[in-house]
Formats: structure tokens, sequence, C-alpha cells
């Protein structure tokens, strides 16, 4: 039966919506297409401004007068950009500040190099003339904190305190195992995340732990990951191939005098609390301070001061009478 003939009147408004259709199509693929083109320009650009290691400082009169050869320096967790670093810095300031000026680690984009932020850190003390240098693990940073503070000692610097905040013993301790180890396989067969799949692969490390966070959560975090701001693929999968081979018994007795304070939360869903608690206890029984100081109340659980100031201040006012009693602090609470 042969289909009854279009009417040229039918014909003529289908002809006309598909029109419609078509220039809304273009207009908004269009328009998509030149965002994306123009955010993978400013990516490009400001990762390439960030090729280069920094040391940065967050300014603190107050601080700089009263500790002018005291300095913390913050080693930021997985992930973490410039920016994301200086709010950590300023979040922690009330506490960090009664003891010393402030600056974080600025990872290059090029990826992360262990050699590279030892010379930048024993630089940054020798042409500030520190005699009390403190370190800040953030997360992950917990661990290149401890590396670099054995390398220090090999010079003949001492590093006085080292706070280990969430941070994972090693490998064992990370949670989140299957895209961890995915980004890992990758990295050390030669495979880079390419800009182009990084949004691919940031949904999907968040939705494997959905349970975690709201809808909105992921949605809000994978593009956080997609700012031009954010560190580049690049250092993120050197990142995480250090978390994945580094083992803490690796610098037993390597650390000299230098005090540990590891605390952290019973519900952190992204490292396993039990199991770097203990790590670090066996790897460093005569250097560690405290294993016992939990972070209760932060949300989220996990290496948190910027969003849980409060909390975490306390704490390293707690780590430092621990290391530092008042009774015993005298000079080292000011050098005025």
């Amino acid at each position: 039966m042969k289909p009854e003939p279009t009417a040229p009147g039918d014909l003529l408004r289908t002809t006309a919506d598909l029109h419609r259709v078509s220039r809304r199509r273009f207009l908004a693929g269009s328009l998509a297409g030149i965002l994306l083109s123009t955010d993978l320009v400013v990516t490009d650009r400001v990762q390439h401004y960030r090729e280069e290691l920094e040391i940065l400082r967050v300014p603190d009169e107050d601080a700089e007068r009263r500790f002018p050869h005291a300095m913390w320096f913050l080693f930021p967790g997985y992930k973490t950009s410039w920016e994301e670093t200086a709010w950590l810095l300023r979040s922690l300031r009330p506490a960090l500040a009664t003891r010393g000026q402030l600056a974080g680690i600025g990872y290059s984009n090029l990826g992360l190099k262990v050699p590279a932020i030892l010379e930048a850190v024993h630089a940054s003390i020798r042409e500030h003339s520190l005699t009390r240098v403190y370190f800040y693990g953030h997360s992950f940073g917990g661990m290149l904190a401890v590396q670099v503070a054995a390398g220090l000692a090999g010079r003949g610097v001492a590093v006085d305190l080292i706070v280990l905040d969430s941070s994972p013993s090693g490998r064992n301790a990370v949670r989140d195992q299957t895209m961890f180890k995915g980004a890992v396989f990758l990295y050390d067969n030669g495979y880079r995340i390419t800009t182009g799949l990084r949004g691919g692969y940031e949904l999907g490390e968040r939705v494997l732990h959905r349970n975690e966070r709201s809808w909105r959560t992921v949605a809000e975090q994978t593009l956080e990951q997609l700012s031009p701001l954010a560190p580049s693929s690049r250092l993120i999968q050197s990142q995480a191939s250090y978390i994945y081979h580094f083992t803490a018994p690796r610098f037993s007795g390597s650390l000299g005098g230098t005090k540990l304070a590891f605390i952290g939360n019973p519900e952190d869903g992204t490292v396993d609390y039990g199991a770097a608690r203990a790590g670090w206890e066996a790897a460093f029984p005569a250097n560690l301070l405290t294993s016992s100081l939990v972070t209760e109340g932060a949300r989220p659980a996990h290496a948190s001061p910027q969003w849980n100031p409060a909390v975490y201040q306390d704490i390293v006012l707690e780590v430092l009478r621990l290391f530092d009693p008042p009774e015993a602090a005298g000079g080292h609470r000011a050098e005025e």
C-alpha cells in the first residue's frame, strides 16, 4: 500500500520546524565549542605559567616580626591547587602563626619532583636564615613532608615538627583503590590523561564513591577540577604514583630528632584512619609525639582545615602544647 502524498502545506511546516531546530542546535553547539576552546586556551596558559615550582608565602606582619627565623611549610594534598594551598594556610593561621611564618609548596604542573621540592625548601631555609622549621603535611602531603625532612636531615638541617593531617602511611591506607590504581597504571606505563579525557576521569572517580557525596557535590567537585586553576593531569597522575610507591618504613631512622604528630578522623572516607595511624606508629616509634588527636566533628572528615578551621586550630594548638609546653617554651614563643 503506497503512503499518502504529503500535502504542500505540511511539507512547508516541517521544513520550517527543521530549520528552527537546526538553527538552535547550531547556535548551542557553536557556543559550547567556543566556551570549550576558550577554557582549553586559558587552562593551557595558566598551567604553563605554573610549570615552575614555587614557595607560596602568606603574608603575616605580626608573625614575621615575632618569628623572623621560624617558618611553617605546608605540603598540600592530592589535587590541591595553589589557591587552595593559600586557603589552607589562612584557615590554620591563628594556630600556626603562634610559632612561625607561613608558606606553602606550589607544585609544578610538569609533575611531582621530590628533588626539586627539597632544593626549593632548602633554599628558602637558607634565604631566611631559619633556625626553626615546621612542616604541615596535608593528606598525601604528609608523606612528602617526611621524605623532604629526611633529605634535609641528610644535609644537616633539622625539621622540628611534622604534623601529619590524615596522611596515609602507604598505599594500603588509601580506600579508593580502583580509580587510584588505574591512574597509577597509566602514568607508570607512560600514558597521560589528556585535558579532553580529564572530565570523564574526574566524574568517574566521584561517581564510584557516590555514597560519600550528593550529586550536587559530585558535579561541583568535578567542575572544580576542570577549572584552569586546577592542577594539571600530569601533576595529579604523578601524585597518585608517588602515593602508590611510598612506604613509611623506608625513612625510619632518617629523621633524627624531628617530632611527628598524626591527626585524623575514624570517619575518614578517603584514608583508612586505623591503617594510617598504625603505619606511622610502627615506622616512627621514637619520633611520634602523638597519634591520638581526632578532628572530631569535621565535615568532610578527611583533611579539611579549610572547611573546619575552628576544629583544626584547636587540634594544632594542642599538638604545639605537647611539642613545646608553655613552661619550657621560653624564647621559642617569640624571637623579639
